[in-house]
């Protein structure tokens, strides 16, 4: 019986790889230096014991791990000083690249934004109504054939003495007679077969459906044409729902030369004083690029290049002015009806978890805008893209002449006082903007018989204007109107100095009105001799006048 080498039941000899057991010593903790173990003989060779009982041997405790040693940490090869700063240049270089994209899309956003709109008024909504032919039309479209087209010529006029009778008897005009009626015959039987395959084939029915699809079509267009001349009935009644729809339908169209920029703007009409509020929403405050590039400072590190504060100050006002200005120009075209008698625009930032701030408001009769080109020049811009001084900017130049006011510091918490709010439809006394309140007081007075208008001074306070009234009206001579916005009580200085203004004009009297009350003293200066002349109408008169003139019922 012949047993299999040592270390394989298959017989096959395991061969191991030279210093392996060197190793597996040294990693038990071994000494190198002593002499190799001598493999003990194949249990085989040695003598057999006769089989005894084994006695109860506890079993050994288990062989403790084997220690590992630590492997020490492979040295950090420092990088070459060249290659560190050549990689730290061009991380510079590549966020200084990113950057200059900002400014790039930053100034195509300026440029957008000063084109100018296209006016969506009625006119240009109109819809109109072309028909599609049906796509194959030659079956459809085959007539009939018709009996001229195969009836022989009548023979010519040989005797003009012999009747037409005699001639139509003759033989050969009656051969082509038959034969022309048999091809008529033929025809008509071909082309009655191919009507009854068009019918089968569905074609017929295509077609009813393509003609009743374009009756839908005319239809609809003509409904669009009819309910779009109602609304145009409406805005010319000046109802609140058609005027604001028109202006919110004009307002979204200009918004969308910068749709990755949006800027929606609400639209609040206040009949009663013909007037147009607008809520614009601003883009947020990081639009603007805040860095100028990055460079490397000498120790190898990569710092960013803020722009100074100025300069992004006066790039964010100068976007929200052409936003501005384009919701104004919208506004302003899309009212071809002159029902407007003015507008007033509001730029709100909105910011979450913050209340929104109010960074600009314009009030601009229809005179104003009228005389104002609304759209900036596209090409005024510089190198790269954008203003150095926001004071000679173009658009905020338009702005501000529209007597608009405008935050110095958009990034701070520096906001303005609204002229007007869009939460009041039905607006109270004090709550009119300058250019309503203007106009009321004109409409009132001209009204009660005061003509010749002439504005000497119009700003938020109030107004101070001239006026003549003829000899029969019920305000006749010459007058100078001082009126005010605010609630403040009038005191008796002013009504001197509306005494003075009224001897130095020459005028034969003088009309103070306020949206708030007179003081004592003021009522008691206006019985004196020298002041009789002046006349005084609180806010309660003018709520009174608006309402006995002009019916309008202006709230507390």
């Amino acid at each position: 019986m012949q047993h299999p080498p040592e270390g394989r039941a298959d017989g096959a000899a395991t061969v191991l790889q030279p210093g392996f057991l060197a190793s597996l010593f040294r990693d038990l903790g071994a000494d190198e230096d002593e002499p190799p173990v001598v493999d003990e003989p194949p249990a085989a060779q040695l003598p057999q014991p006769a089989p005894v009982a084994a006695p109860f041997v506890p079993a050994p405790a288990p062989a403790p791990e084997p220690v590992v040693a630590p492997v020490a940490p492979e040295p950090v090869v420092a990088d070459d000083p060249v290659t560190a700063h050549g990689r730290a240049a061009a991380l510079t270089h590549h966020r200084t690249l990113a950057v200059q994209a900002d400014h790039e899309r930053f100034a195509d956003l300026l440029r957008r934004a000063a084109q100018p709109v296209s006016a969506m008024d009625f006119e240009s909504q109109l819809r109109s109504y072309r028909p599609k032919p049906y796509p194959d039309a030659a079956p459809d479209t085959e007539p009939e054939p018709a009996w001229a087209d195969f009836a022989p010529p009548e023979p010519a006029d040989a005797d003009p003495d012999q009747p037409r009778s005699r001639r139509l008897l003759d033989s050969g005009y009656q051969r082509e007679l038959a034969q022309a009626r048999l091809l008529h015959q033929r025809a008509l039987r071909e082309w009655r077969t191919r009507q009854a395959d068009l019918v089968d084939s569905g074609a017929v029915a295509a077609r009813q459906a393509h003609e009743e699809a374009e009756q839908a079509r005319a239809r609809a267009v003509q409904e669009y044409n009819d309910s779009l001349e109602e609304c145009r009935r409406a805005y010319r009644q000046a109802e609140p729902a058609a005027v604001e729809s028109l202006l919110e339908r004009a307002l979204a169209a200009a918004d969308g030369s910068t749709r990755d920029l949006p800027a929606p703007c609400r639209a609040v009409f206040r009949a009663l004083t013909r007037t147009a509020v607008l809520d614009l929403d601003l883009p947020p405050l990081d639009t603007v690029p805040a860095l100028s590039g990055y460079r490397l400072t000498e120790d190898g590190a990569v710092e960013p290049v803020r722009r100074p504060d100025a300069d992004v100050r006066a790039d964010y006002l100068r976007l929200a002015a052409r936003l501005a200005l384009r919701a104004l120009q919208a506004a302003d075209a899309v009212d071809t009806d002159d029902v407007l008698a003015g507008v007033v625009l509001n730029g709100w930032l909105r910011l979450p978890g913050r209340p929104p701030r109010c960074l600009l408001s314009v009030d601009a009769d229809r005179d104003a805008l009228a005389r104002t080109r609304l759209v900036p020049d596209a090409g005024h811009l510089g190198d790269d893209g954008v203003y150095a001084d926001a004071e000679h900017d173009e658009s905020l130049l338009r702005l501000r002449a529209l007597a608009a006011v405008i935050t110095p510091d958009p990034y701070a918490d520096e906001a303005v006082a609204p002229w007007g709010t869009a939460d009041a439809a039905v607006p109270a006394l004090g709550e009119l903007s300058p250019g309503e309140f203007a106009l009321l007081v004109r409409s009132v007075l001209t009204a009660g018989g005061l003509e010749d208008w002439s504005v000497r001074l119009r700003g938020p306070a109030g107004l101070v204007a001239t006026a003549e009234g003829q000899p029969g009206s019920r305000l006749p001579g010459r007058w100078v109107v001082w009126a005010s916005r605010g609630p403040a009580p009038v005191t008796a200085e002013e009504i001197a100095t509306l005494s003075e203004a009224v001897r130095e004009e020459g005028a034969d009297r003088g009309l103070r009105m306020t949206c708030g009350q007179f003081g004592d003293e003021a009522v008691d200066l206006t019985t004196e001799e020298r002041h009789q002349r002046i006349h005084l109408v609180d806010g309660q008169g003018i709520r009174e006048l608006a309402l006995t003139h002009l019916a309008l019922p202006l709230t507390v």
